[in-house]
Parts: structure tokens; sequence; C-alpha cells
């Protein structure tokens, strides 16, 4: 198997698992549910209403990008803790970044996440999610949930790292997540930090911000 293939099957792994989590859904809309709902109940639903959706919508498959935003900035983002996904991304470099700095990194981290996944959403067809046993306790402020993707071809493991968040608000929020042995913030923790090294934060922001341009055909 050459590296395009690879490259090509494994983008289309991640493709799902970006799916799952950032591209549009029907879920989560009476957030007030989402508080009482155990973690793997809230991972079972989001999964199955986002696999359902996409495969409904022809221009979400087709990665209409526009389209995508929109509903994951409505329906997907109130359920993720977006802003500890992209401070653990960056790594220590967050905590000397000004307010916007780590705004224009979210965004842009956000923009980066959406359009690579987009380009891959045709390959969702006839996938359904089980949810593995969960191992966790009522009392459990941080938890794991794993999930199998079945469908044509070998199964996909896909796991969601959650965090239980007070106040207004409360409930589940997904931080990290897991595809295939990887997990994605890791992932880009190394990339991100060679060129912080190199070209410190606004160098990162300006590379983020140069490679969504770069992806916006839509």
């Amino acid at each position: 198997m050459n590296n395009k293939t690879l490259q090509r099957r494994d983008l289309g792994r991640l493709a799902l698992a970006g799916a799952l989590l950032f591209s549009a859904a029907v879920a989560f809309v009476q957030p007030a549910r989402a508080a009482d709902e155990a973690p793997d109940a809230l991972v079972k639903r989001l999964s199955t209403d986002v696999l359902e959706t996409i495969k409904a919508d022809s221009s979400i498959k087709s990665g209409d990008v526009n389209k995508i935003m929109v509903l994951v900035d409505s329906k997907i983002m109130p359920n993720v803790n977006f802003q500890r996904m992209t401070a653990s991304a960056v790594g220590p470099a967050w905590r000397t970044a000004t307010p916007e700095q780590q705004k224009r990194l979210q965004d842009e981290f956000k923009a980066l996440l959406v359009r690579t996944y987009a380009g891959a959403l045709d390959q969702v067809t006839d996938q359904t999610v089980t949810v593995r046993p969960f191992r966790g306790s009522p009392d459990d402020k941080d938890v794991l949930v794993r999930t199998e993707v079945r469908g044509r071809g070998d199964p996909v493991q896909l796991d969601y790292r959650l965090e239980k968040t007070p106040g207004q608000g409360a409930g589940w929020k997904v931080y990290n997540l897991n595809v295939l042995g990887v997990w994605l913030v890791d992932t880009y923790r190394t990339q991100f930090a060679q060129e912080i090294n190199k070209s410190g934060i606004d160098g990162l922001i300006t590379a983020l911000a140069a490679r969504n341009k770069g992806n916006g055909k839509s």
C-alpha cells in the first residue's frame, strides 16, 4: 500500500471522527437535557444523530464548508470545551498569549478542523456507532467513553474524553477524541509546537490562517 492510499484511508477515518464531533447535528436542541444525561448516553445520541444528519444531507456530504460551519457553531460548539482543546493543542505558550491571540487561535483551529474533515465527509455511508460498556461512576468529573464505528471495511475505534461542567450550561463536554489510538489534540500539539518554536504565537496564527485560506474552496 503506497503512502497516498494510506493517507486517504486515514483521512477517511479521521473525517468520520471529525464528522461525529464537528459536523452538523440535531442533537442538543434542548441543552437542559444534557445536564442530566450520562456521558455514554450523550455520546451515543450525538454520534447517531450526526451520522444520520450527514447521510441525509447531500450538501454536507459534498463538503459545503459554510453550511457545516453554521451548524457546528449552533449545535456542536456549545457541547465542546473548545477553549480547553485549543489550549492543550497550543501547549505552554497558551498561557502567555493575549486574549486576542487566544481568540484567534480558537477561531483558526476550529476552521482548520472543519475544513480538514469536510473534504472527506463523502466517505460517510452506512456506518453505525456502538458504545462500549461504560466503566465510570456517578461521581466522576472526567471520563472516557469508548465507541466503535462499523460499516464497510475495518471497524474504527473512536473514543471521547469528556468533563463534567458546573453551573449554567452544566453537563458533559467533549475536550478530546481518539481515533485508532491517536489523540486528536496530541497530534496537533506536535505540529503547533514546531511552528511556535520557529515563529512564536503570531507565527502559528499566521500559519493556520494561511492554511485555512489555502483550503478555503467551498
